[in-house]
Order: C-alpha cells, then sequence, then structure tokens
C-alpha cells in the first residue's frame, strides 16, 4: 500500500498502452512477414518498432483508436501487394484481449480499435495504483541535469527562467519515471569577474548597503569595478594581481570569495524557493579547480591535445563543427570554461557514474556543446550527452524581454508582477479569506502561469511572453489547468457534502457507456506513453499537450454527463466519479512533473 492507503499494483501493461500494443504488432508483422523471408524484412520491422513507426494513434476516431502504417514500406521490400500483406497481418494478429478485430483500409493501413470492456477494466485497476498503473523503467539510468545555473554576485533575471523551469521539469519527470537524476546547479563561482569585485570590495564597500541589500551592493561593486578597469590599464592589472591571489589561495580573497558566494546562493535560493525548485547538489566551477592542471596535462600526454601557439588546444575535424579548436588553456596559463566542462564530465563520469548527461542552456551555447561531446567522444569518455537548447523569451514587440527603461527583469520582479496581476481576481472569488490566503493563492496561481507558458512552448524557437495569454483561465495555460484540477476536487466535495459519500476506487471495471467517457478513458491511458516520450525526447511541451488535452475532454465528460445527478445510477456514478478520480490524479501527477503549484480553490 502507498502512504494514502492505494495499492502500488502494477497494471497489466505497465501504464503503457502504446508500448504494449506496438510490441503486440511487432510480433504479427514478425510472424506475417519475417518467416523465410530477407534479413534486412526482420530489421526493417525492428527499426519501426524502435523508432515507434509501428503504430500512430488515429486523428478521426471514426478510423478506430490506432493505425498500423508500416506494412506499405514493408511491401517494398517484400514487393508484394501491401492490401494482401495486410490481410496476411491481420491472420496472425493476437492483441492478447486489448483489441476489437483489426479492419483493413484504403491501400494496407489496419485499424485498431481498443476492446472498450479491456479499456475498463484497466483503467479500473489503475485508479486504485498509487503511480496510476505506470511502472518504472525496466532500465533505469544515472543521469545529470545540469540547469539553472546563475552567476554569483548577480541578480536572478529571465534569462535563468528557461534554463531553471525546464530543467526542473526534466528531473522531476525522469525520477517518477524511475531514473536516478541528480539536478545539479553548476554556478559560475569562479574566474575574471572575482578579481574584479576583489578589486571593487577593497576599493570601497558599503557595509551598511551590504546589510540591507547584500546582493545589490554587490552589483554595484562589480558595475563599478568592471567600469573602471575598462577606463584605466592600471586598475585591469590590479583585478588580475587580485583575481591571482584568490586563485593562489590568498586567505583574505579566499574569505571574500567565500563571502559573495555565501551571499548569492542565499538570493539565488530566496528565488528558487518562489518557484519550488530544489537541486540535488550545487557544484559550481570552483569545485572542479583543482582538476584542471592535471586534466590538461593528461590530455597532451594521451596525444588529445597538443599545443598551438602557446595555448592548449584540442583540434576536432568531424563535420558540422566550427573550425577553431577547443582551447583548454591559454597562452598564459589560465584555464575556460571547455577546461571546467571537461572536468564536470569527468568527475559526473567517474564518481557520479553518469550514463546520460543533460545540458539545459539556451541554443547560443550550441556550438559550444558540439564541441565538448566531440571532444568527449575523441577522449574515450562513453555516455549519452545531451544539449537540451531553447530560444529567447521575447516581449510584445518581438525583442528581448525588458524592463520599460531598457533594463534586464529580474526573476523576483516577474513573479512580483504575476502575483499583483492574478490578486485582483482571487480577492473578488474570495472575499472572506485573509489577505495572507488571498495572496498565497495569487502566488501560486501566478508562479504557475509563468512557468508553464515558458514549459509549453516548442524549446528549439523563441516565444513572446504575453501576460493576457499566460494569465487566462482558458486555452493551453496554467491557470486552465489548475482549474481543470480544482474543479475535480470540487465534485468529491460536493459527493460528500450533498451526499454524503467519501469516494475511493475499489478496482471494478468502468462503465464506458458514451463517447465522451470513451474518449476521456483513451486519453488517461496514454498517461504512461506520454510521459515515456517526454523522457526520452526531453521536451516538456509533450506532456504540457497532453494534460491540456486531458483537461479539455474531461471539460466535454463533465457537461454531457451526469455524475452526482440523482436520476442515475449507482454504478453509473461509481464509474464517473472514478473517471474523475483518474482524471484529478493525472493531472496532479502531471503538474508535479512539470512542478506547476496545485490549488484546492480558485
Amino acid at each position: 500500500m502507498a502512504s494514502d492507503g492505494t495499492k502500488t499494483t502494477e497494471g497489466a501493461i505497465g501504464g503503457r498502452l502504446g508500448e504494449a500494443l506496438s510490441e503486440r504488432v511487432r510480433v504479427a508483422m514478425l510472424d506475417a512477414f519475417a518467416q523465410g523471408a530477407a534479413p534486412e524484412v526482420e530489421a526493417a520491422v525492428h527499426a519501426a518498432n524502435a523508432g515507434g513507426q509501428l503504430i500512430k494513434p488515429t486523428s478521426d476516431a471514426r478510423f478506430g483508436d490506432y493505425q498500423v502504417n508500416a506494412i506499405l514500406p514493408l511491401a517494398k521490400l517484400l514487393k508484394g501487394n501491401p492490401r494482401a500483406l495486410a490481410q496476411r497481418f491481420v491472420e496472425v494478429f493476437d492483441s492478447r484481449g486489448m483489441c476489437l478485430a483489426p479492419e483493413i483500409a484504403g491501400p494496407g493501413f489496419v485499424n485498431l480499435r481498443l476492446d472498450p470492456s479491456w479499456l475498463a477494466a484497466e483503467l479500473g485497476r489503475a485508479a486504485t495504483d498509487a503511480r496510476l498503473g505506470v511502472a518504472p523503467v525496466a532500465q533505469p539510468q544515472r543521469v545529470i541535469v545540469d540547469f539553472s545555473s546563475p552567476n554569483v554576485a548577480k541578480r536572478m533575471h529571465v534569462g535563468h527562467l528557461r534554463s531553471t523551469v525546464i530543467g526542473d521539469a526534466l528531473v522531476r519527470t525522469l525520477k517518477f519515471l524511475g531514473h536516478a537524476v541528480v539536478g545539479d546547479n553548476h554556478i559560475g563561482d569562479w574566474g575574471t569577474q572575482f578579481g574584479i569585485l576583489l578589486w571593487a570590495w577593497k576599493r570601497g564597500h558599503d557595509e551598511a548597503a551590504l546589510n540591507a541589500d547584500p546582493i545589490g551592493e554587490l552589483e554595484r561593486l562589480y558595475k563599478e569595478g568592471t567600469a573602471a578597469m575598462k577606463a584605466d590599464v592600471e586598475i585591469a592589472n590590479a583585478c588580475r594581481a587580485e583575481l591571482a591571489k584568490l586563485q593562489a589561495g590568498d586567505a583574505e580573497n579566499k574569505a571574500l570569495w567565500e563571502r559573495f558566494v555565501a551571499v548569492s546562493r542565499a538570493e539565488a535560493e530566496r528565488v528558487y524557493a518562489r518557484l519550488e525548485v530544489t537541486f540535488d547538489s550545487w557544484h559550481g566551477e570552483s569545485f572542479y579547480n583543482d582538476r584542471l592542471p592535471g586534466l590538461v596535462e593528461e590530455l597532451r600526454a594521451k596525444g588529445v591535445a597538443t599545443e598551438s601557439e602557446g595555448a592548449i588546444c584540442i583540434f576536432l575535424d568531424e563535420p558540422g563543427l566550427p573550425t577553431t579548436p577547443f582551447i583548454i588553456r591559454k597562452s598564459d596559463g589560465a584555464f575556460l570554461y571547455a577546461t571546467t566542462d571537461l572536468a564536470t564530465v569527468e568527475y559526473r563520469r567517474e564518481t557520479l557514474h553518469a550514463e546520460r548527461l543533460v545540458y539545459v542552456v539556451d541554443v547560443r551555447q550550441s556550438d559550444h556543446f558540439r564541441q565538448l561531446f566531440a571532444t568527449c567522444k575523441k577522449i574515450g569518455w562513453d555516455a549519452d550527452f545531451v544539449h537540451v537548447g531553447f530560444g529567447m523569451m521575447l516581449g510584445a514587440d518581438g525583442r528581448p524581454f525588458k524592463t520599460r527603461d531598457g533594463g534586464v527583469v529580474r526573476l523576483d520582479q516577474l513573479l512580483d508582477e504575476a502575483e499583483e496581476r492574478i490578486l485582483p481576481v482571487v480577492r473578488e472569488k474570495w472575499p472572506e479569506a485573509t489577505e495572507a490566503a488571498q495572496r498565497l493563492i495569487a502566488s501560486k496561481v501566478g508562479a504557475g502561469a509563468v512557468k508553464y507558458a515558458d514549459l509549453a512552448q516548442n524549446l528549439a524557437t523563441d516565444y513572446k511572453f504575453d501576460w493576457d495569454k499566460l494569465l487566462a483561465a482558458d486555452g493551453n495555460t496554467g491557470p486552465y489547468l489548475q482549474y481543470a484540477l480544482v474543479r475535480c476536487l470540487s465534485i468529491f466535495r460536493e459527493a460528500e457534502n450533498r451526499l454524503g459519500l467519501v469516494f475511493a476506487p475499489d478496482g471494478t471495471a468502468l462503465l464506458l457507456g458514451t463517447d465522451e467517457e470513451k474518449a476521456l478513458a483513451l486519453e488517461l491511458a496514454r498517461f504512461g506513453d506520454t510521459l515515456d516520450r517526454m523522457g526520452a525526447q526531453l521536451l516538456p511541451h509533450i506532456l504540457c499537450e497532453y494534460l491540456f488535452a486531458l483537461a479539455r475532454l474531461f471539460s466535454a465528460f463533465y457537461a454531457k454527463c451526469p455524475i452526482l445527478a440523482s436520476n442515475i445510477d449507482a454504478a453509473t456514478r461509481h464509474s464517473r466519479l472514478t473517471l474523475t478520480h483518474l482524471v484529478w490524479r493525472t493531472l496532479e501527477t502531471g503538474l508535479s512533473c512539470l512542478n506547476i503549484p496545485r490549488v484546492t480553490r480558485m
């Protein structure tokens, strides 16, 4: 039993409808076409299955629930009539109770319709399961997700939003799927900026200002130091000297650096708390500093890195890579981001035993990561390296999102504005609530709206930030999904208050008598496949689109299928309450994977 009393039994298909059906199709195709055929036929079937191409959900329910569309490509290899081949497939296909009799359509398509009684029983079982019938993956991986990564001595701004919420959603989803995941905040806590900050601090910091607004004072010092360094060569040399002292272990400079890092982390954690984002580790650039000299020498000794014009470089000749070498030590002996990134990979592989390394960084860094991954391959470091690149957040004018005076929008200010925009609506709907309670709801709805608007976008493209759209109560928005969740809960409250019925699913099969019930049930059964797709492709909008579609189908079901009306029988009511329960828990699980705040009232 789970802690909430629900049973933890695994469903007959492990919660993966499409995967189970695809496997049955694969077996039938091998039986029908691979016996005595050329080896490439069997290979083509396996490849189509691995690529998710054997079956596809239909776009029109009139043609069934899934379509087998891999027979046409196989007809070319078999040199046969596609429709005749489809007939051979149908004769051997055994869905093991999942489907009604298959139907051949067109030139060789096969339409599959799930058996409503099978689906009803499957969902009845899933309703009693703590994981909604979605079993953990059979082969879990050790995954590191590198995300957020703000710089020390600077406030977090809107440029940090995307990496933070995308990375957080990936960590949560992969953990739910059963992978061993470490979410790492690789903060920028080492490098040239500290020489500037140290020089400016010693020249004249304001202790009172530091106590009142610590990160604000560090930002002021950094700006003044940067301006002074650019204007005066001697000051630039003095900044470099302060950095050199820090790197050499000078006690005073190290103590100041530790203070800067502590102030910056406290400020960042304040913003992370508002976003409800946490990390498994905070290993910044400084964590790997001691590894850099030895790593460079090791790569030179192996012949991976060579000297060029005084610098130590790695030359890569793979097509599509930048023509510039991957420099890991400058001619003056200084190390670079590339060096630290290689040391980070080395640590994650050797110490954390990472099998999959995911970097959530904007697309402008794509060339760097292509070079980094190619370098790791050249060294011989085997792992699944993935750069989850994303576009920029733009203002309504299509330009980078800025304040009215052209400054960078701070992340905490963005969350403040979201809360203030939604607060009047909360006050109108809940006038009897305390100010604190109203603000709590507004903060959850506002933060959820901002995060969901980001996650719902296709990552590869820029997107326009639009307050009216993201706070809308309808459409593919955070508030719409939060409201769908609240609507489910209100049905259970009403059942208890009006009918004295405290509902709990009991595992019995559902009654799927209407088109709305059938459509909702089918979508619920696709939840596990959706999570798998997101986990494989690392695209949060896949889950967003699914949850939005589920919420819309629930709305149609709610409008057409009475749940608590006095004129429906007990069995129908129980079935519809079970469907509502499944929707509620699926929305809650999906929103939890995306880390969208759940609310009980709106």
